[in-house]
């Protein structure tokens, strides 16, 4: 009896083996490394890195594979990874140099080349920061770009707290398209202390990265960098509309125009923000993309006043800063009054005209009768003496 269980045990293990050992074995032996020498190198454009690698070991087993990589990376104090898959053996972006950065990556085998199954491999991971040199309070405070009219950009900031009176700040940029990072040439000073940066045409940075770098120096204590990462179109500052103008359509509606604002944006890339006032009421204030129409709330108003201002709209940026306010636009009196300004002025005008040029042709027409009847009392005169 015994003799025959450990046959049928002899038996069950050969049929399990028969129906999953080939499964079992392709599934030990195929393997994957991780990729080999993976780094984040700075090329010192002040926070774009270079995330690069090699291929793992034994990729020759898989020639006829296409291989890929998982790459997922962020800032150190990020909850999220941002995560990329690429055939590629580098991968850039921006990161904010204020912090460290974290990155990891391994390799996947598609499906086709491993029985039907994607297989994985371990993580490789690699970490850079930049050693922090300074106390936190000796960083700049306060810092603010504005892209003035899309033409111009401007940065200004304040010294840190904690810093000697001899330290002084440098500004460093770079954005795709420099071979290298420049230093700001047009400081802006006060009591002999760099506090601000005018930057010249800047060509080709709108819609991408622009990285800034403000560091210092002090005979007396380190001074801590500080890195920006802004996009110049997010940060325009348009100049206001001009020319506004109010008609009174009829007893109670009204049309409020303006002038495009002057510079190089297009027009389909603004917003306006209109506020109106009626008899010294309180302003109200509202949005538009064109010129408005508005309703009075009585038809004896005696004054309406409105003024405006731009913005860049979210179909060309993603945020904005608004102009200033245009110049304060006031209509006064009844409708009727602005009816005979509109009209008979210009009424007045042409009728003159044609009165003026009607005297002169009757003028004209009086001499030359006169002119005919002395011609023809002449000739008479002369018939009579040859008679």
């Amino acid at each position: 009896m015994a003799l025959f269980c450990l046959d049928i045990r002899c038996l069950c293990i050969i049929l399990t083996w028969t129906a999953f050992g080939n499964t079992l074995s392709s599934e030990f032996e195929i393997k994957v490394y991780p990729p080999q020498d993976f780094q984040i190198v700075d090329p010192g454009f002040l926070g774009y890195l270079y995330l690069q690698w090699q291929p793992p070991l034994f990729m020759n087993e898989f020639e006829e594979c296409t291989v890929e990589y998982e790459l997922k990376y962020r800032n150190v104090d990020s909850k999220i990874w941002k995560t990329i898959i690429t055939k590629n053996l580098y991968f850039k972006d921006g990161f904010d140099l204020n912090k460290g950065i974290e990155a990891k990556i391994h390799t996947l085998l598609p499906g086709q080349c491993t029985n039907g199954s994607e297989i994985q491999s371990s993580w490789s991971e690699a970490t850079y920061w930049i050693s922090p040199q300074g106390n936190l309070e000796t960083k700049i405070q306060d810092m603010d770009c504005v892209y003035h009219n899309w033409q111009y950009l401007f940065c200004s900031w304040k010294p840190g707290m904690d810093v000697h009176f001899d330290a002084n700040y440098n500004l460093f940029y770079w954005y795709e398209g420099l071979d290298h990072a420049l230093q700001c040439d047009d400081y802006v000073m006060e009591d002999g202390k760099n506090i601000g940066c005018r930057f010249p045409n800047l060509e080709s940075s709108d819609y991408t990265n622009f990285y800034i770098c403000v560091n210092g120096s002090s005979d007396s204590t380190p001074i801590r960098s500080s890195y920006f990462i802004i996009q110049l179109q997010n940060i325009v500052k348009p100049l206001p509309p001009d020319y506004l103008s109010l008609t009174v359509q009829n007893s109670y509606e009204i049309i409020l125009k303006w002038s495009l604002p002057s510079g190089p944006i297009p027009e389909n890339c603004f917003i306006y923000e209109i506020a109106f006032s009626e008899d010294d009421t309180a302003w109200v204030s509202t949005t538009a993309d064109t010129e408005m129409y508005v309703m009075k709330t009585t038809n004896g108003s005696k004054q309406l006043c409105f003024l405006v201002r731009s913005k860049v709209n979210m179909y060309c940026s993603d945020d904005g800063i608004w102009s200033e306010w245009s110049d304060e636009y006031c209509w006064t009196g009844g409708m009727w009054k602005e009816t005979l300004i509109f009209f008979l002025i210009p009424f007045g005008f042409v009728s003159l005209f044609v009165l003026l040029v009607t005297c002169v042709l009757l003028h004209k027409q009086k001499n030359l009768l006169k002119m005919v009847f002395y011609m023809r009392r002449e000739v008479f005169l002369h018939q009579d003496v040859i008679c």
